[in-house]
């Protein structure tokens, strides 16, 4: 089920297949293989990184992700996608899914991420398997309609779900597997990814984090 899903750390994966797929490519290994696609899920710095895309980017590759980060990209082929939106790029299908925070603030009456500011999680089809990467978001509405084989969820709390959230997510979600992200760099430890795994109603792993 998760074979060739690497975790990178923080949010950044790298799917191995008929094509190359990284998502938030962030703090990358020297030696990274290079990418087909690369999907950002939103405009912030440990997310949408200029150095880690020129590390993995070639002639061949194309980036996907919201407005806010292709308008701000150089030198890379993109498609820019909207929630709802599908695109298909070398044989990959993405589907853009909203992702947005409820209830963690910035300051009061303040998210860290509004929804009007378009940030996205994915739905990735990839020799036949539907990855979902969240994105940065709390437990929203617009997840019951995601469909896939292993989910991708945020745990930490503070900017995104807390363990508690991502496992009320899970029963929202239909997934067969779940993969904890958003720990053990800015915010969160593997304490959150291990509370994740006892209360989620679904098969948790959490992967060995690796750097290319």
């Amino acid at each position: 089920m998760i074979e060739n899903i690497h975790w990178l750390g923080h949010d950044s994966f790298r799917l191995d297949g008929s094509s190359t797929v990284y998502i938030d490519p962030w703090k990358l290994g020297a030696g990274a293989p290079p990418a087909d696609l690369i999907l950002v899920t939103h405009d912030h710095y440990d997310h949408f990184n200029a150095d880690d895309i020129a590390r993995v980017a070639t002639p061949q590759t194309t980036l996907v992700g919201p407005a806010a980060v292709t308008a701000r990209v150089s030198g890379v082929a993109t498609v820019t996608l909207s929630a709802g939106e599908t695109a298909t790029v070398g044989g990959v299908a993405v589907t853009a899914i909203p992702a947005y925070n409820i209830d963690k603030f910035r300051r009061p009456g303040e998210v860290y991420h509004p929804q009007a500011a378009g940030g996205l999680g994915y739905v990735v089809e990839l020799d036949g398997r539907r990855i979902y990467h969240a994105g940065d978001t709390d437990a929203i509405p617009e997840m019951r309609d995601v469909r896939c084989d292993v989910a991708l969820l945020p745990v930490s709390g503070t900017f995104v779900m807390t363990a508690e959230e991502a496992a009320e997510a899970c029963r929202t979600i239909s997934a067969a597997a779940a993969v904890p992200m958003h720990f053990g760099d800015d915010v969160g430890t593997a304490a959150d990814a291990v509370r994740f795994e006892g209360l989620c109603g679904i098969p948790v792993i959490v992967l060995p984090r690796e750097r290319g």
